[in-house]
């Protein structure tokens, strides 16, 4: 007896369903975001090359390999995975966090000129009203650091990632005009965060939609837009799918 005749599949009766129209890039965090939970232990750089080569067997697109401005011990662990793609020539592409200042722009640059793998630049602030109440900041605050840290980024010759932390609980005005300005800037990708996993597939794919229209499309140019998500009430995967079947029907 076949599968088919056990089993009656409603996900293949709409064949208008929006699928994505090539292939999904998929990005690991481990070795920097994954690596803040408190029942993580902070593993060797023997350990990070490790799992390196895991991600390049599994295809992962791209990966962070840290963030070089927390220290000398950061550095030392991000060349070394720098230098382990270029040595042994992998196909997985690189980038590195780093807060939009530019003491931690800097040492990604300096890598770069070590090691000669070019390492996008993963420039975040945190976006929400709650979290500009939390640290005392206001708009023109967040506008003046944005564009200061883009500009200092693509002075020293770095692709810039420009990330809105917690921009699923930021205001439609403040993400328009962060986002724009990073791209006015010379940032090419926007990363769309739910740092507090605040968000549910519709909520995703309605500010998905926002950025694409009034962000992106307004701008005039090829900007490339990820979406970072995190697992508090277990929709990680469901938002993710979201963003990318709604992309899909923009494209």
């Amino acid at each position: 007896m076949k599968t088919s005749e056990l089993i009656y599949d409603w996900n293949r009766q709409n064949a208008e369903s929006p699928r994505p129209s090539g292939s999904v890039r998929l990005t690991d965090e481990t070795l920097r975001d994954g690596l803040q939970s408190p029942s993580v232990r902070d593993p060797s750089i023997e350990q990070k090359i490790e799992i390196l080569h895991l991600m390049e067997a599994l295809g992962i697109s791209t990966l962070d390999l840290g963030l070089p401005g927390a220290g000398p011990r950061a550095v030392e662990h991000v060349t070394a995975l720098a230098r382990e793609i270029v040595a042994h020539k992998m196909k997985i592409t690189a980038y590195c966090a780093a807060r939009t200042v530019e003491n931690d722009i800097r040492p990604i640059a300096e890598i770069v000129q070590k090691t000669g793998l070019p390492i996008e630049v993963a420039a975040f602030i945190g976006s929400s009203p709650i979290r500009c109440y939390a640290e005392g900041w206001d708009g023109d605050f967040l506008l003046q650091t944005t564009e200061k840290a883009v500009r200092y980024a693509v002075s020293l010759g770095l692709e810039v990632m420009y990330v809105t932390e917690d921009t699923t609980r930021c205001d439609p005005q403040t993400v328009k005009q962060l986002n724009s300005a990073a791209i006015q800037c010379g940032a090419r990708t926007l990363v769309i965060c739910d740092t507090a996993g605040h968000a549910t597939p519709l909520g995703a794919a309605a500010l998905m939609k926002f950025v694409l229209e009034e962000v992106v499309r307004p701008s005039g140019e090829k900007i490339r837009v990820d979406w970072h998500g995190h697992c508090d009430r277990g929709l990680a995967i469901a938002n993710s799918m979201a963003c990318l079947l709604y992309t899909s029907r923009c494209v």
